[in-house]
């Protein structure tokens, strides 16, 4: 069955950086669009970048253009997202997920605050 598992969280301070991973089994990972997502507390989840099949075109949420990088590798099966300069605001849980899938992993928690 489709499954992702998320890892990578932690806490940080503010201005610091983490890289989230994630690695998905039960589809055709090289044909899917993959995507990160996030839920802070008491908020909806929310889009937060997209990467096509080939890693060329990626999309960001405004809230993290210029801070944030998704990227992925085919072969391992696994998406990335590098997040630079956080802020307070990007304290959620972070969830991956392909485009067209219904089914969420547990995600990975980013908590940041001095």
């Amino acid at each position: 069955q489709v499954q992702f598992v998320e890892s990578g969280g932690g806490q940080v301070q503010p201005g610091g950086s983490l890289r989230l991973s994630c690695t998905a089994s039960g589809f055709i990972f090289g044909a899917a669009i993959m995507k990160w997502y996030r839920q802070a507390p008491g908020k909806e989840r929310e889009f937060v970048a997209r990467i096509d099949t080939t890693g060329r075109r990626k999309d960001y949420a405004d809230s993290v253009k210029g801070r944030f990088s998704i990227t992925r590798d085919n072969a391992k099966r696994m998406i990335f997202l590098q997040m630079n300069n956080l802020k307070p605001e990007d304290t959620a849980v972070y969830y991956c997920k392909a485009d067209r899938s219904t089914t969420w992993g547990l995600g990975t928690l980013v908590t940041v605050d001095s």
